[in-house]
């Protein structure tokens, strides 16, 4: 997990995986069970919060709203209530051990200083902080799980160093600057959720200059993908049903298996070509405009003969020290970025070759985030060194931030296609 250059590839050799026999579902399907990712935090100036069962619960803070949330708000926040997603989430070994590592090797920065948690969950990352010998750490989130870290910060003798605020981000009051902001945020296809835009937030409410923040950057990438034994088992199988000719359930087929992003393992087997960058987010810099929408335009070469059933999307996040300047004072960053991998057109981390990485793509270690794979209705045939090129374009839904709007657009062999879906 430790990277040989301060920015990866996106694509890492040294782990091999076994590809999941289950193919993964929907994102609606998974949003039946609860969204993945944590919440934004919030909290109010009172010292006494309420627990399940109506009492107090002595040293939780509960904060006054600044705005009255949104109905899709409570119910993302009310998703997080249940344990099953925390319980997914720890358990996730390279998830949580990555954080962990990273907090140690970032000790210097955190024993002594003031940290705030962002989505904290359980507060098991608050806890960790605590154990790497920091001052405070305000431990920050919107959905009732507060109730229950608040419960294990007590249990574990460290209510004087963990304070639990049980709210928004938008609506915490803090009084005082941090030296450091840790969050777990990164959604499916890393933006899905828009959980990034309460860490800006926390930034620019209370980072102090020249703070920390874990991880430091994140990294989007896309690769087209051949998968035949997907297509098999949801397309090909209405063909000859027990000796019956089902094919008029095709159509319905593909809508129903590809009308949507499936989050699914693959391995680097099922990838025709080197991936390509979306987008390089600096959290340092980034601006919560600049996650409204993200857009590039690829071209890939197939590296062999197959048949191309869609693409693949995957991240890794880095935690790095801040931006070596006289100040951070958080200017947003370009929304073009012709060349994410030149480290020269980007400011020098701090010891880049020894910056921990942790990575989603399809040769490392699994985690729950697996791969984003969106498929084609229909494959389509390349050749050894065709081009595969066109756009993408991930756009915040009008309807609900914390959707995200797919525009996709590809063209190889003379033939162009687009293709638009909503990650709900």
């Amino acid at each position: 997990m430790h990277s040989s250059s301060g920015y990866g590839n996106g694509y890492h050799h040294q782990h091999q995986q076994h590809a999941d026999k289950h193919f993964g579902p929907s994102l609606r399907d998974r949003a039946r069970r609860g969204t993945r990712r944590g919440s934004g935090a919030r909290s109010r100036d009172s010292r006494d919060g309420h627990g399940p069962s109506g009492g107090a619960t002595v040293g939780l803070r509960v904060c006054e709203q600044q705005r009255p949330p949104t109905d899709f708000d409570m119910a993302y926040f009310h998703s997080y209530a249940h344990v099953g997603i925390h319980e997914e989430m720890i358990k996730d070994r390279v998830r949580t051990e990555t954080y962990r590592a990273a907090i140690m090797q970032h000790q210097s920065s955190i024993a002594g200083k003031v940290v705030v948690d962002v989505g904290c969950g359980t507060g098991i990352l608050s806890i960790f902080c605590a154990q790497a010998g920091a001052k405070r750490v305000y431990a920050v989130d919107a959905s009732e799980i507060a109730v229950q870290a608040n419960e294990v910060v007590k249990a574990n003798n460290l209510s004087d160093t963990v304070i639990v605020l049980h709210g928004r981000v938008e609506d915490v009051q803090i009084d005082e600057e941090v030296d450091v902001i840790i969050s777990e945020w990164m959604g499916y296809m890393l933006l899905y959720e828009s959980m990034l835009g309460s860490v800006i937030t926390a930034r620019d409410r209370w980072l102090k200059p020249g703070g920390l923040i874990l991880p430091s950057n994140a990294t989007l990438y896309m690769a087209p993908i051949t998968h035949s034994d997907r297509y098999s088992e949801s397309i090909d199988f209405w063909r000859n049903v027990y000796g019956i000719d089902m094919s008029a359930m095709l159509p319905l087929a593909k809508q129903c298996a590809f009308e949507e992003p499936c989050v699914e393992t693959i391995t680097g087997e099922n990838v025709l070509t080197w991936p390509q960058v979306v987008k390089h987010l600096d959290c340092y810099t980034i601006s919560i405009h600049e996650l409204e929408t993200v857009t590039t335009r690829y071209k890939f070469k197939s590296m062999m003969r197959a048949p191309l059933h869609g693409f693949a999307f995957w991240f890794d996040v880095e935690f790095s020290g801040p931006a070596l300047s006289p100040t951070n004072n958080h200017t947003p960053s370009s929304h073009v970025d012709d060349n994410p991998l030149n480290g020269s057109q980007r400011k020098k981390r701090a010891n880049p070759n020894e910056a921990l990485v942790l990575s989603t793509a399809p040769e490392d270690p699994p985690t729950h985030w697996q791969q984003t794979l969106i498929y084609f209705y229909d494959p389509m045939e390349v050749e050894q060194d065709q081009l595969i090129e066109g756009s993408v374009t991930l756009s915040q839904s009008k309807e609900n931030a914390r959707f995200m709007n797919i525009h996709l657009e590809y063209a190889s062999g003379g033939r162009s296609f687009v293709k638009e879906l909503v990650m709900r």
